[in-house]
């Protein structure tokens, strides 16, 4: 891997994968911006930022396509409700008028789609994340009580049906209850309304659907999530060992021990994210 571009959303995810990758020792790391989105400190560890709006996506696919890359990462977050807003390029139009069914699967599969037909090589977006992929275990002092073990092999079984229906990967349980399941709102929104549904003492459970295509879309928790899930009342968060991007890692564990959160990572039976290409 001689130059790489990372095509960066928003938030600490992409600059982790631009400095992992320089860590690599990949020459060459470039950053396609999203503009409003992408962070200055993601920008400040590239060689080269070349900036577009997220409603031109198409532009941005041309660029990409005639730079000559040996890779391409989707890093981030770019939210499929953005893509409904804005004034679109005319491709752009016509890639979502294409999709009957418009769900992050469809249209990040669609965006890999257009960046592979333009000559991208599109590789997984957990490369180089050594160290933000955890694995099976308890990340913090304290593990699952029974209660807690039991609500997250409930969930674990409805977060399954959701992926075979592209739905999302979060799932909100107490006591055996279904109180919330990520729908187009986002995880921290799910969170919310199970915690104003269930009151303290829910779990949440972050799964990656078996066969996923670990090019986009990987499931990402950071502090922000964290704290959600504190003033929603949620007491543990339980996830896939090694098919979660864990950003933040030192102050997420710090924060989660301090308000009793539990942070449990468990075998899915599913194979883990690659690091490397």
């Amino acid at each position: 891997m001689e130059r790489l571009i990372v095509i960066a959303g928003a938030g600490e995810y992409p600059r982790l994968v631009v400095e992992g990758a320089k860590r690599a020792g990949v020459p060459c790391v470039d950053v396609l911006g999203v503009k409003g989105s992408t962070a200055r400190a993601t920008c400040a560890a590239a060689d080269h930022v070349h900036w577009e709006a997220v409603a031109q996506v198409a532009k941005g696919i041309r660029w990409i396509g005639a730079g000559g890359y040996d890779g391409a990462i989707l890093a981030g977050q770019i939210s499929p409700v953005s893509l409904f807003r804005g004034r679109f390029d005319a491709e752009t139009k016509a890639w979502l008028a294409e999709m009957p069914v418009k769900n992050a699967h469809s249209i990040f599969g669609k965006l890999i789609e257009k960046l592979t037909a333009a000559g991208a090589h599109v590789l997984p977006a957990s490369l180089y994340l050594d160290g933000n992929m955890p694995g099976v275990g308890a990340l913090t002092d304290r593990g699952l009580t029974e209660q807690e073990r039991s609500d997250a092999f409930h969930a674990a079984r409805v977060a399954h049906d959701m992926g075979l229906h592209d739905v999302g990967q979060t799932v909100v349980v107490k006591g055996g209850m279904v109180l919330a399941v990520e729908a187009f709102e986002g995880t921290n929104a799910a969170i919310r309304r199970g915690g104003k549904l269930g009151g303290r003492g829910a779990i949440v459970f972050k799964a990656a659907r078996e066969g996923h295509d670990m090019r986009f879309d990987i499931p990402v928790v950071g502090l922000k999530t964290l704290k959600v899930m504190r003033r929603a009342g949620i007491s543990a968060l339980v996830f896939q060992a090694g098919r979660l991007v864990l950003l933040d890692r030192a102050d997420v564990v710090a924060f989660a021990n301090r308000h009793g959160i539990a942070l449990v990572g468990v075998d899915s039976g599913l194979p883990p994210a690659p690091l490397r290409p």
